[in-house]
């Protein structure tokens, strides 16, 4: 069976005020974050068959009622996510058992039992980001640009253990001191080697002020992703995108520990437990050929496969199925042809398809196929 999806972008103040409506060709209606293409409870897609059900009640209704491994989106950011990392699977199975006693209208930080593992593949020439711990040397060096203010920080930090502990403090409230002078050296900071890193972190001061994630994003890895390049951060890898728009998928689940830059509920003491504390570069996943018409952005993951296909005019891309897809156009206009159906989907729109020998996507523009991992 194939069916096509949409749904309403979820309104975060971090949303782009223009990205997603420019994808989708509207005018835009304020700031828009995400779409979420996916049967995930927290927000699932919309079925347009007529019926006024959801996808997770599509499919509970139409197919043996598995649930999807993955969550699709589209997301659009024009000022800084939160500081943040994800549970490994065993991680979030004890943090949800744990949580299942507190109060509903308590906070909380997991949603579900899953880990969450995810990729990022940029729709625009520069999409920025915080990902994972800059090496200890570098790291040290840019805190020395900063003089005198940075000295208890720049003290602190030895190897990758040390780093963690400065972490935790930085975020505990105890160094909030510390904190106000760096934000505060940040105004007048001038350097060659740390020039980008300098003002992105100005930029993150100017929107969140006195907030101690912004000293945080000094210690991380600061990228900036070409279109089409791509990013997988895994459980406990800290991180926060800064800019930009991007199709994102993930393992199933809306699992989120939050330290900074950030109004939502904060858990340092859960955060760090989840905290991988190795630090280096992170590399960019690079898309490979997979034939007939599709390349693949390689992870070695159970959870998830992301195929995008370039189309020309008139242009076919064809995969072999072993289970349920989701098709999503960000560009042109596609044809989605499974078994004895075919849909068009326009930009921001997705089709889901149901276990089928074969997917033919045929028309203009540029899609991406989500498919369970091998």
């Amino acid at each position: 069976m194939l069916v096509r999806l949409s749904n309403a972008p979820r309104p975060f103040d971090w949303g782009s005020e223009h990205l997603i409506a420019d994808l989708e060709g509207r005018p835009a209606s304020g700031p828009e974050a995400e779409v979420w293409f996916g049967d995930h409870p927290a927000d699932p897609a919309d079925v347009e068959d007529g019926s006024g059900r959801t996808l997770d009640a599509w499919i509970r209704d139409e197919t043996d009622g598995a649930r999807l491994p993955y969550l699709l989106k589209i997301l659009a950011a024009r000022q800084s996510l939160s500081i943040q990392a994800h549970p490994t699977k065993r991680q979030a199975e004890e943090g949800w058992a744990a949580e299942r006693e507190l109060p509903e209208a308590a906070p909380h930080n997991y949603a579900d039992d899953n880990h969450k593992p995810e990729m990022i593949v940029s729709l625009c020439d520069e999409f920025v980001a915080l990902c994972g711990l800059r090496d200890i040397e570098r790291t040290r060096e840019l805190l020395a640009e900063l003089g005198d203010a940075a000295s208890p920080l720049l003290e602190r930090i030895r190897d990758d253990a040390s780093l963690a502990d400065a972490i935790a403090w930085l975020l505990s409230g105890d160094a909030q001191e510390t904190v106000e002078a760096i934000s505060l050296a940040l105004a007048d900071a001038r350097s060659d080697a740390f020039a980008a890193d300098f003002d992105n972190a100005r930029r993150n001061a100017a929107d969140f002020p006195g907030d101690p994630g912004v000293v945080v994003g000094l210690l991380m890895n600061l990228m900036t992703l070409g279109y089409g390049e791509a990013l997988f951060l895994r459980a406990g890898q800290l991180h926060a995108y800064q800019s930009g728009i991007g199709v994102e998928i993930m393992a199933a689940s809306d699992n989120v520990m939050r330290g900074g830059l950030t109004p939502k509920h904060i858990d340092v003491a859960e955060l760090m437990r989840v905290l991988e504390r190795t630090s280096g570069p992170v590399a960019l996943v690079r898309p490979v050929s997979a034939g007939s018409g599709f390349d693949e952005y390689p992870v070695e993951i159970d959870d998830f496969r992301l195929l995008r296909a370039t189309l020309g005019d008139g242009g076919s891309a064809a995969a072999d199925l072993d289970g349920t897809a989701i098709v999503l156009s960000v560009s042109g206009t596609a044809s989605v042809t499974a078994g004895s159906g075919s849909i068009d989907i326009m930009p921001g729109r997705a089709a889901f398809v149901t276990e089928e020998s074969a997917l033919e996507i045929t028309g203009s523009g540029e899609v991406f196929v989500a498919l369970s991992g091998v």
